[in-house]
């Protein structure tokens, strides 16, 4: 069972220093985002529905939450390997996290890996596209869990 980092800046933490060994380089870069895409648990197919496709980004991605009582969870997918992996760089940082956590995340990991130089414009709206999404479920289920 992997254990996760206590709280979301550990997690950031984690995955700036992973992606340090690889000084920058390119095409090794975008090799391991893909790799990790490659590792990202596969979402039931019952979930790849057009109600949770992420809307502005490129490639298909399909995004699901759930909470377990003030702590949410996400599951993905994406049609592209390239977006998978970025997708599961952020599913690691925001899931199993309290709503609260997830809202006020200051998600600094994408620009201290170099995220901007490694995939276009297209992608980076994408990639924004998928935080807004992620902070809306938990916004949605802190209101849920409010009432």
């Amino acid at each position: 069972m992997e254990v996760k980092p206590e709280n979301i800046n550990n997690a950031q933490e984690e995955i700036i220093e992973s992606f340090e060994i690889l000084a920058g380089d390119r095409e090794s870069t975008v090799f391991y985002i893909m790799e990790l895409g490659q590792q990202l648990q596969h979402l039931d197919d019952k979930f790849k529905t057009d109600e949770n496709i992420i809307k502005g980004c490129q490639s298909k991605v399909w995004l699901t939450a759930w909470n377990e009582g003030e702590y949410v969870h996400y599951a993905a997918d994406s049609n592209t390997d390239i977006t998978k992996g970025l997708i599961s760089l952020l599913i690691r940082v925001l899931s199993g996290r309290k709503a609260d956590e997830i809202i006020d995340a200051d998600l600094y990991f994408i620009q201290k890996i170099g995220m901007s130089g490694i995939i276009g414009s297209q992608r980076s709206n994408g990639l924004l596209a998928m935080i807004k999404q992620m902070k809306l479920y938990a916004l949605a289920f802190k209101t849920k869990l409010a009432k």
